[in-house]
């Protein structure tokens, strides 16, 4: 995480100091589930709320005492105790780091999800309003980066709209799959606390208990969770490489947004690059690069080892601020993409009919000829525009055995461009609804 790729709602959740005022919450919050239970006095319970809560925890001085301790939940614990005084004695009855540790964790991931379900439903809008402005704008759709058949820009926008609704809902499902909270104890058989602490930490924070825990949260769940960004930040790379590809100087369909005073290069005054789709395929990278870790951390020794600690340390703020900046910073170039109609025309053109071949080839078989002979008469005319820059369609038309089968009338019929967007319509129900 640098500041560069960073944006200040989600730093701030992975900040010290939010670290520090969720453990307060979570050993508060558990002070007051022993209170009424009668472990500890309910008068404890109040004095820990009132001074923790009106305390702002000292980062640098925790930080010296860890350097004795060598301990960071007890270096915290021993400051919460310079504040709250004799009282802070009944703070963290029967409870193990872990579950302070954990539970703060989730807490973060989930709020760092809420950042990003907001990201997205950014993201989507400016997918779906340019999707309706080029709904009818007819482009050339390639295979292998070659000239297929006629879409619409409309529609490739529709489709990178579906694939992030996905990953807004595979989000959610992450979400809630480490929405847990653990207060169980040392190895997760609730020894020296009772479950119901749990079960009112749980619900105090937004969380749900977890059902059965060791001394840690069970990290299947994180490993999904990771696992989710890297699909959401492939989603990313997969739409910043279409636009790349569409800003190429040979090709020029679409545009990265040039501001004023912007340059492109130090050495080239003319260059236009895709600055910001490239960047954001290189940040998909690293989010991707997080989950395989998360997935390693899923086998740890017996009730716990700390293995997994120094990897959600880094892993848990870099991936969803990355993904954060990721998400807002695609939503940009879509809001601002610069689209050239004219020139998506003449790339469609470019190579005199050739986009039509499948339906002359159908429309041989149709009218008698082999799937065999059809197609080779079409392959044979098509060579000659690739090979010899022909008109497909006058070639067509001066080929005897295509003649035999298909009239004149019938040739022209087949080089509407309409045929093939007839179904643009249905496609934007499916993915719109009726908007």
């Amino acid at each position: 995480m640098i500041p560069r790729y960073s944006r200040p709602e989600m730093v701030a959740i992975w900040s010290p100091e939010t670290k520090f005022r969720i453990w307060f919450e979570i050993e508060a919050h558990a002070c007051d589930a022993l209170a009424e239970l009668g472990v500890i006095p309910k008068s404890a319970a109040k004095t820990i709320w009132e001074k923790g809560g009106a305390a702002t925890f000292d980062v640098d001085r925790i930080d010296e005492i860890e350097a004795v301790t060598k301990h960071d939940v007890i270096a915290f614990l021993t400051h919460l105790a310079e504040i709250v005084g004799p009282d802070a004695r009944f703070v963290h009855q029967g409870m193990t780091s872990s579950d302070v540790l954990d539970t703060c964790f989730n807490v973060q991931l989930v709020r760092a999800t809420d950042i990003l379900l907001a990201d997205i439903d950014r993201l989507l809008e400016a997918l779906k309003s340019r999707a309706f402005e080029h709904k009818d704008t007819v482009t050339i759709g390639r295979s292998h980066g070659i000239h297929a058949e006629p879409t619409t820009f409309g529609v490739k926008l529709a489709l990178a709209y579906a694939e992030f609704e996905r990953c807004r809902q595979r989000l959610v499902a992450a979400r809630e799959e480490v929405a847990t909270c653990a207060i169980s104890g040392a190895v997760g058989t609730f020894a020296n606390i009772d479950p119901r602490v749990e079960e009112h930490v749980a619900e105090a924070l937004g969380l749900k208990a977890e059902p059965v825990s060791t001394q840690v949260i069970p990290r299947d769940r994180h490993a999904m969770y990771f696992a989710t960004l890297g699909v959401v930040a492939s989603s990313i790379e997969r739409l910043a490489t279409e636009i790349r590809h569409l800003q190429r100087t040979e090709v020029l369909e679409a545009e990265e947004y040039f501001s004023p005073g912007q340059k492109g290069s130090s050495a080239m005054p003319h260059k236009r690059n895709p600055v910001l789709t490239e960047n954001l395929t290189g940040l998909a990278r690293m989010v991707r690069s997080y989950a395989m870790p998360a997935m390693e951390n899923v086998a740890l020794w017996h009730e716990r080892d700390i293995s997994h600690s120094s990897v959600e340390r880094m892993i848990g703020p870099d991936a969803t601020v990355t993904l954060d900046f990721a998400l807002s910073r695609l939503a940009g170039v879509i809001e601002k993409l610069l689209v050239y109609p004219e020139n998506m025309e003449k790339n469609l053109n470019k190579f005199r009919g050739l986009v039509h071949s499948q339906r002359v080839l159908l429309a041989l078989t149709q009218a008698g000829t082999s799937r065999e002979d059809a197609y080779r008469l079409v392959q044979r005319n098509a060579m000659k525009v690739w090979e010899q820059g022909k008109d497909f369609l006058e070639e067509l038309l001066a080929d005897a055995e295509v003649r035999a089968a298909l009239s004149e009338e019938d040739i022209r019929e087949k080089f509407d461009l309409g045929y093939h967007t007839k179904h643009v319509d249905t496609i934007f129900r499916r993915v719109f609804g009726n908007a």
